[in-house]
């Protein structure tokens, strides 16, 4: 059995060295999303490199596609490619773009970057299974930014509307995107508020507490009466001490000297 923590930490390590190497990304967002991932990837879903290609699985919708680093370590990890090639990220000639491209990596289940599309692609993937007879979850993390995008509030009307159990959907709740603080920018305010207003099974969750996260994901796997949303408070740059809460790290790759030293930090973590 995996031990998360440990596995968590690790994924931190290649997503700094990733991003050192290129040069650019966004380490602030991939960190505050790795926990959940771990607990996905590694514990609840239903998703193997051995069956991939066949239908009857889980989905995974990376909807704040800039954190792309964070999905290329754990599908690196899973062995769907080589974790040298992580070092090539946002190379030229390298299968790791920027943000996800279904067409370009093996394990990418959907392309996202322009924020807000995920949720509806999300719900078409969850139709689509139902039509086919399959019963399957479709995972999707959404920024929490990201939710000032008009488009997000139109596929949460649409998942209700069609009672789509199978779509369960987290919110990276670190408070923070490009230009500032989530309310100094536009205010999301009370997030598990407007979902339940859309009739959305509401849960939060400690971003960053296995236990946590793996109690809220069971819950909502148990329901079956329509879509449920996982709020995640969560700490962007987590695990990097002058990384976390920082809004300047959402798009900034650390410098050699500063990865060595969150590399450093993160190895004393294990």
């Amino acid at each position: 059995m995996v031990n998360l923590e440990e596995k968590a930490i690790e994924l931190r390590q290649w997503v700094i060295r990733s991003l050192a190497s290129a040069g650019s990304g966004h380490p602030g967002g991939s960190l505050s999303a790795i926990d959940i991932l771990t607990v996905l990837y590694y514990q609840e879903m239903d998703i193997d490199l051995k069956y991939y290609d066949q239908k009857n699985r889980d989905y995974f919708v990376l909807s704040k596609g800039h954190a792309a680093p964070a999905l290329y370590a754990v599908l690196a990890d899973k062995g769907f490619f080589s974790k040298e090639e992580l070092l090539g990220l946002r190379k030229f000639g390298s299968q790791l773009q920027g943000h996800p491209d279904r067409l370009k990596t093996r394990g990418v289940d959907t392309s996202s970057g322009s924020l807000g599309q995920g949720l509806s692609i999300a719900n078409g993937l969850a139709l689509a299974q139902r039509m086919n007879g399959i019963e399957k979850n479709v995972y999707i993390l959404l920024g929490d930014g990201e939710l000032q995008e008009g488009q997000v509030w139109e596929a949460v009307m649409t998942a209700a509307h069609y009672k789509l159990d199978r779509v369960i959907a987290f919110v990276d709740n670190n408070g923070l995107q490009i230009d500032g603080t989530n309310d100094e920018v536009m205010a999301v305010k009370d997030i598990g508020q407007k979902f339940a207003a859309f009739n959305w099974h509401v849960l939060t969750a400690d971003g960053h507490d296995f236990d946590s996260l793996t109690k809220a994901v069971q819950e909502v796997k148990r329901r079956k009466d329509g879509p449920s949303v996982i709020v995640c408070r969560t700490h962007k740059g987590k695990g990097i001490s002058f990384m976390e809460d920082q809004v300047s790290w959402h798009g900034k790759a650390p410098s050699p000297e500063e990865a060595e030293r969150a590399l450093a930090e993160l190895k004393e973590a294990l």
